[in-house]
């Protein structure tokens, strides 16, 4: 038996009746751009999340660039996150003219260390934008805490963690704005590119709405420099339709990543670790993440075995060849670099069953053996 690493198929197939009857209805009033499912999705992730408002945008990146531009964050400016995420993360900070000023991260979580944040800031600072990798919320109290004492935006990144609670609140309700990817292999993903941004501001929400429609107030009035970041409204219905059961497979992913923790704690191989979860939050399992001791070995056995693995990520920002050269800077990434030569990621889906999650267990056990 092979293993997919994400089975996309099931649930298209549990939900195909109500993704085709939305989409027909988009179809059918010719309301591509814009339509009624728009508002109706935003409306839903703001309940969904708890926060006052949500913009359906573009894709991911559009999710971080927007609110950065928003902020009025650009040349001169600085912004601190973390060195281990994925590219898009540094990408937003210097496209909006900011310069990423890069944290290393807690070995445990890979979430950006808060420790060693403040000693990062100078007068150029004017954010921290966290990464709430593989799922889990990042340390969003400290990181609050560090922003109100030096007057700062935090904006989180939290592609990987919609539906992750922190301290009882949902990753996105955690601080100035938030923005998140729709990507298919996301936890809740459409079936093309698109994001949504988070906020409990008015004036920040005003802003980023006409900043999303070309930076008009009002048709051909603009009054700001915009994007083109609108989602549009198939994806909406799309997503609309996967929420239904969204709750169901967040609890899912809880309990497979639960299993998998649990079946590979025997493993006591030096280097090797299974996902440490923090006890007052939970992960909602974009990525189930071991860290290895020889991962080309590893990755080679699981592939003989039938079981696939993927590596996010296996260069840390600051070290990509564009930025090394584009805004080169030296720090102390230890942690981060560790994580880039060793992590490796187990498929992980909401509709495994038992006997795929039993037989991917037993793969690691045997290689690590």
């Amino acid at each position: 038996m092979s293993v997919p690493f994400i089975d996309l198929k099931t649930p298209y197939l549990a939900l195909k009746d109500s993704i085709q009857t939305r989409i027909n209805k988009v179809l059918e009033s010719g309301a591509y751009i814009n339509g009624p499912e728009v508002t109706e999705l935003e409306k839903k992730l703001a309940d969904h999340t708890g926060v006052k408002h949500v913009i359906a945008c573009a894709s991911g990146t559009d999710a971080l660039l927007i609110p950065l531009m928003g902020l009025g964050i650009g040349p001169g400016d600085e912004v601190i996150t973390t060195a281990f995420s994925f590219i898009a993360t540094a990408e937003t900070i210097v496209l909006a003219g900011a310069k990423p000023v890069y944290c290393d991260i807690d070995p445990k979580t890979f979430n950006i260390d808060t420790t060693k944040i403040e000693k990062l800031i100078t007068k150029k600072t004017k954010a921290i934008m966290p990464v709430s990798l593989y799922g889990q919320v990042a340390d969003m109290d400290e990181i609050n805490a560090i922003a109100k004492k030096h007057n700062l935006f935090v904006i989180e990144d939290l592609a990987q963690s919609y539906g992750a609670k922190y301290k009882g609140k949902k990753s996105g309700a955690l601080s100035t704005a938030g923005g998140t990817s729709f990507y298919p292999a996301k936890p809740l993903g459409c079936y093309g590119d698109g994001g949504a941004i988070f906020t409990n501001d008015d004036q920040l929400h005003k802003a980023m709405k006409e900043i999303k429609e070309h930076g008009s107030e009002s048709r051909y009035y603009h009054t700001r420099l915009g994007v083109n970041g609108r989602l549009d409204s198939i994806q909406c219905a799309i997503l609309l339709a996967k929420m239904e059961r969204y709750d169901w497979e967040v609890e899912q992913r809880q309990k497979i990543g639960n299993y998998f923790s649990e079946g590979l704690s025997q493993i006591k191989t030096p280097g090797f670790s299974t996902p440490f979860i923090k006890s007052d939050r939970d992960c909602v399992w974009a990525q189930y993440t071991l860290m290895v001791p020889d991962r080309p070995l590893f990755q080679k056995k699981m592939q003989e075995l039938g079981v696939p693995t993927v590596v996010h990520y296996p260069r840390i920002m600051p070290d990509q060849p564009w930025y090394k050269e584009h805004t080169p800077q030296q720090g102390d990434w230890t942690y981060s670099r560790l994580a880039a030569e060793h992590v490796v990621s187990l498929p992980m889906y909401p509709d495994m069953d038992r006997a795929t999650q039993d037989k991917i267990i037993d793969s690691v056990i045997k290689v690590m053996s």
